[in-house]
């Protein structure tokens, strides 16, 4: 049996080959289905399933197209409600793969129609679980993403109810060695503890995974419910589009007008800007929002435009233009693109630089808006009189900003103060807007040091 990791680091989603005599299957694939050709080629294998743990709120996967391409079944739970061609695959189904089994077992609480997958060794075996969102290394999937999309929705305490279940009566109860594959890593938002460790057995999880110790169902609940990250706006239609399936990528990609430079735009559409934000500051334009190319471009890109909100695309070259539009299609965003282009003649906007000295001696004098997530303001309270505004949330909120002194934004690092800082300035016009950037890092450290 071979088996074969593909990890997509800006969305941190693992996903999964198994071949045997041959014959292959993919679990969880991305939107991108010619990595797993390209490896089923080199094996001399046939893609003969494509089996998915659930529908997926955090990427578009290439099951349908697989199945297109290659005629390969596709492998669903029945409460999915799966509207592709499919096969039921629940708790008693075996997929025979040449001499080996892969065995479904419905694991809800991330979801109501989670699936993990058992594979079984030629000898009837158990060796390895593919998980899905159902349990990760050091932490189990978030309850809280069905409440109101999908095939079946559920509140996030029955979900978190139903993951107590799952892990105690399915999952922990497997052997020691049986090594485990997760669907997410360090970095997505499917999870809150997720470690960097790409795989691990069931021993070592019921030795160091949180939710997997001893307690009681009302602990495990309310554990699994507190201080969950935030839910970007495309998660709700990924579950959807994944659902149905989407078009194939190459179609989609092919269907997104490339423009010239200086084209005339279409007003009160959306512009993003994804150059390096001291480029954007020199020059931009008016009203452009700067999410910077990046290793998460594609997650913040999905938390601050709606998936259905069009938008223009500027990057510094056209190979980097290409690259960002198929990272917008990992989250079913190709779509909403209405042109791209290299920066335009007329993006002469331009952004302050922040008197760093002033600013450290008086900053009663500005308005402080800190777009940390809730948890990271909670544990570190950078400046005492900051306006905490996330940054997903920040462009539905910017009626709660004061205009009456300048205004400085701040982050954790820089990134996300980038885009808050050009969303600002695009909406307030009557005093200056400041990005702390990389400056917050030193009221950071004092902050820390004096336990605040």
């Amino acid at each position: 049996m071979i088996i074969q990791q593909f990890y997509d680091v800006g969305l941190a989603h693992a996903s999964y080959a198994i071949i045997r005599l041959g014959k292959m299957v993919v679990i969880d694939p991305s939107r991108d289905p010619q990595p797993y050709y390209e490896f089923a080629a080199s094996h001399r294998a046939d893609i003969v399933g494509v089996i998915e743990t659930h529908p997926h709120a955090d990427f578009i996967s290439s099951h349908l197209e697989m199945h297109q391409t290659t005629g390969a079944t596709i492998y669903a739970s029945k409460l999915l409600g799966a509207e592709y061609p499919h096969q039921t695959f629940d708790d008693g189904d075996f997929i025979r793969l040449a001499d080996i089994r892969l065995k479904a077992i419905n694991t809800p609480g991330h979801s109501p129609d989670s699936i993990c997958v058992l594979a079984l060794d030629e000898h009837g075996a158990e060796k390895a679980i593919f998980t899905g969102d159902t349990l990760f290394i050091g932490d189990v999937g978030r309850p809280d993403l069905r409440e109101q999309v999908g095939n079946i929705t559920a509140a996030k305490e029955e979900l978190a109810r139903q993951m107590y279940r799952s892990t105690r009566n399915k999952i922990m109860t497997l052997p020691h060695h049986v090594v485990v594959y997760p669907a997410h890593g360090s970095g997505s938002l499917c999870g809150r503890h997720l470690s960097p460790d790409l795989d691990s057995t069931i021993g070592r999880e019921l030795r160091e995974n949180y939710a997997l110790l001893p307690m009681d169902e009302p602990r495990f609940v309310d554990l699994l419910i507190a201080d969950q990250p935030f839910v970007p706006k495309y998660f709700g239609y990924d579950v959807e589009l994944n659902k149905r399936g989407a078009e194939p990528l190459g179609k989609s990609l092919a269907g997104v007008p490339r423009l010239k430079r200086n084209a005339v735009l279409v007003k009160d559409i959306l512009v993003i800007d994804t150059r390096p934000r001291d480029i954007f500051r020199k020059g931009h334009l008016p009203g452009a929002l700067n999410i910077q190319d990046g290793a998460r471009f594609e997650t913040w890109l999905g938390s601050i435009a709606g998936p259905t909100e069009a938008f223009y695309l500027i990057g510094t070259d056209r190979s980097t233009i290409d690259a960002l539009i198929k990272k917008a299609s990992k989250i079913g965003y190709e779509k909403n693109i209405k042109g791209t282009l290299l920066e335009p003649e007329t993006a002469l906007e331009q952004l302050p630089d922040i008197d760093l000295e002033h600013f450290r001696t008086h900053p009663e004098k500005y308005t402080i808006i800190d777009v940390r997530n809730p948890n990271e303001v909670k544990e570190v309270s950078i400046f005492e009189h900051a306006i905490s505004i996330p940054l997903p949330e920040l462009r539905d909120r910017l009626s709660e900003i004061p205009s009456e002194k300048p205004i400085v934004v701040h982050c954790a690092a820089g990134y996300r103060s980038a885009a808050a800082t050009s969303i600002i300035a695009g909406s307030i016009k009557s005093v200056p807007v400041f990005d702390l950037g990389e400056g917050v890092n030193t009221f950071m450290d004092q902050a820390v040091a004096s336990g605040d």
